[in-house]
């Protein structure tokens, strides 16, 4: 393709594609480990009962990665990315609108993970002594600096190079036994800590209220709902729609559940409000959550990739690598100045607009719907999933005030799907 084509919006040719069952499965278990989904997992006690937050554990993770795969069997089987997607969906006029929601979010939560990764590294380095020994104060206060200037480095090296091949040689050969390891190790860590002060009392441990479990559940959903805008430019470069959906599903699905239950059981056993502090005080705790950032570079770079697609998508004369380079460099640059912790409930604002959105791209493409032919005449703006989109968001906002105990995300994914499945043209556009 020159460097004109849009290749955002042109599916990957058969011939081209190379993600096979277990990259898939690796790319996706990889990118749901995280620190942040630990901590998250943390915020479930002492709200919950143990068993209760194991209850929103397993059913979060199943139904949340089980959307994931449904969306990476979309773009599987169109070869189009998210912004694709949309542009199918909505109508190319309007489709800009959620792209630029994306890329936003997407410079938002990539500069948050250099945040938190630079911040794990600032820990880690007190820890081993490595910034007493440099002898200088004001050296602590620029370790912050140097240390995401060092991951968005990283971030911006892995950018210029083939998303296919890390995925395929990096993540799958090296990263994953290392982070599967580490949080094998872990995992008996506390779990050894958690049978010293008695398995049985903890597993009945009742909880002290103020969180119902399907708002639990919705906190549990989040994490694979975030990557609904993203997963679909890794999963075009799939062989085949069911595996990208099995792949995914059960890769994130693993992740997720281990993440959330580790958060959990740290809580338990060692309560902390700084989860990396009371990660590094389990013995050869310094190793494990070394090899865990490390893993954590991919989700930055995930945000990054898929911020370049969309970007690109938008304006074609830049290459997505040229874009992948601005975005990782601009990630870099806000994780710098910006209160990134303060700017977290806006990051969550701007991620619940892609829980009605996506409902309503399911709703759509569901069930054997081409892409690629509402792609060819998606001229102008497609009203109806638009109106539907629309109140969907005002429906998520408005289901806390009203019936606080359902929860948000569900309900509105649901009602979306429903509407825009029952509103498709009645000429239907069928697989070929």
């Amino acid at each position: 393709m020159t460097a004109s084509t849009n290749e955002a919006l042109a599916p990957v040719a058969p011939q081209s594609r190379a993600f096979g069952f277990r990259d898939h499965a690796s790319l996706w278990f990889s990118l749901g480990v995280g620190l942040l989904v630990m901590q998250v997992g943390a915020y479930l006690m002492p709200a919950l009962s143990t068993q209760q937050a194991a209850l929103a554990i397993v059913l979060g993770s199943i139904i949340g990665a089980g959307l994931l795969g449904w969306v990476a069997k979309l773009g599987c089987d169109s070869g189009l990315s998210s912004a694709g997607l949309m542009h199918a969906v909505y109508g190319r006029r309007f489709a800009s609108l959620p792209i630029v929601l994306n890329i936003v979010q997407l410079l938002g939560w990539g500069a948050f993970e250099l945040v938190v990764m630079r911040d794990a590294t600032v820990a880690l380095a007190k820890q081993s002594g490595l910034i007493e020994a440099s002898g200088a104060s004001a050296g602590f206060s620029y370790a912050p600096v140097a240390a995401t200037l060092l991951w968005g480095a990283v971030v911006i090296a892995l950018i210029s190079g083939s998303m296919v091949r890390l995925v395929r040689q990096l993540i799958s050969r090296i990263a994953l036994p290392l982070v599967i390891l580490s949080l094998l190790w872990l995992s008996w860590q506390f779990l050894s800590l958690a049978h010293t002060q008695g398995l049985s009392a903890l597993w009945s441990r009742r909880g002290e209220g103020g969180m119902g479990v399907f708002p639990a559940l919705d906190l549990v959903i989040a994490m694979p709902i975030s990557w609904l805008p993203l997963v679909a430019d890794y999963a075009r470069h799939g062989r085949e729609g069911r595996t990208a959906l099995r792949g995914t599903w059960l890769g994130y699905a693993l992740a997720n559940m281990w993440c959330y239950s580790l958060g959990v059981l740290v809580a338990l056993v060692l309560p902390s409000k700084d989860l990396v502090t009371a990660l590094l005080l389990a013995q050869g705790g310094l190793i494990a959550l070394s090899l865990i950032l490390i893993d954590e570079v991919d989700n930055a770079y995930g945000d990054a990739y898929s911020g370049s697609v969309s970007a690109h998508s938008l304006l074609p004369t830049w290459s997505i690598r040229r874009w992948g380079l601005i975005i990782a460099a601009a990630c870099t640059a806000f994780a710098l100045v910006l209160p990134m912790h303060g700017l977290e409930p806006f990051l969550m604002l701007l991620s619940s607009v892609f829980v009605p959105l996506f409902g309503v791209i399911l709703g759509r493409l569901a069930f054997g719907t081409n892409a690629q032919q509402l792609l060819a005449r998606a001229e102008g703006v497609h009203w109806t999933p638009t109106l539907i989109w629309l109140a969907g968001i005002a429906l998520y906002h408005l289901l806390p005030k009203v019936a606080p105990m359902l929860g948000s995300a569900l309900p509105t994914l649901a009602l979306c799907f429903a509407l825009s499945f029952l509103t498709r043209p009645g000429r239907r556009v069928t697989a070929s």
